[in-house]
């Protein structure tokens, strides 16, 4: 689907499903890893930092800048995704409806924070089975699905070994 490549920027065809970019951020608690999430401008679901990305960037780095901005959180981030997600925006009782997005996952561990752009994004810590749970509160069955997915996905590639053992 893809027509062509140019500096970090991917053109799609117009019927494609537009491309946001979001940075998974973590930190590890001895054995266990909590996840970064902040509410959505609506300020009724919470989700991970997440935006669009740029031309003058990479999609790494539009995503620790969502980071940054949302969350006010500076890290480590992977220079490649680690997971492709489906998300909506919108209800389809509102012009102009639900618009679907195919949403890039970056992992980032946190290593401290600055000011925050969004302070009303409420930037909280959570353990990987409340943030699952949260991340599926108000959603649609198929997106909180998918939302949910991006935890465990970001579980194996954060402690392998244990996810091994717990099989």
């Amino acid at each position: 689907m893809l027509t062509s490549q140019f500096m970090g920027t991917t053109r799609f065809p117009q019927s494609a499903i537009p491309l946001q970019v979001a940075a998974v951020c973590y930190r590890r608690l001895g054995n266990s890893v909590e996840f970064l999430l902040v509410q959505a401008n609506s300020g009724g679901k919470w989700t991970f930092p997440k935006g669009n990305p740029e031309s003058s960037m990479s999609h790494s780095q539009a995503a620790e800048r969502e980071a940054r901005e949302e969350a006010g959180a500076e890290g480590t981030i992977e220079p490649r995704h680690f997971h492709l997600y489906l998300h909506s925006k919108g209800v389809f009782w509102k012009p102009p409806g639900v618009r679907e997005y195919v949403v890039k996952a970056f992992l980032m561990e946190v290593g401290g924070f600055v000011p925050a752009d969004e302070p009303q994004r409420n930037p909280t810590w959570f353990s990987a089975e409340e943030a699952r749970k949260l991340l599926a509160k108000g959603r649609e069955v198929k997106y909180a699905r998918e939302i949910q997915a991006v935890i465990d996905r970001a579980l194996e590639h954060v402690c392998p070994t244990r996810i091994a053992i717990a099989r």
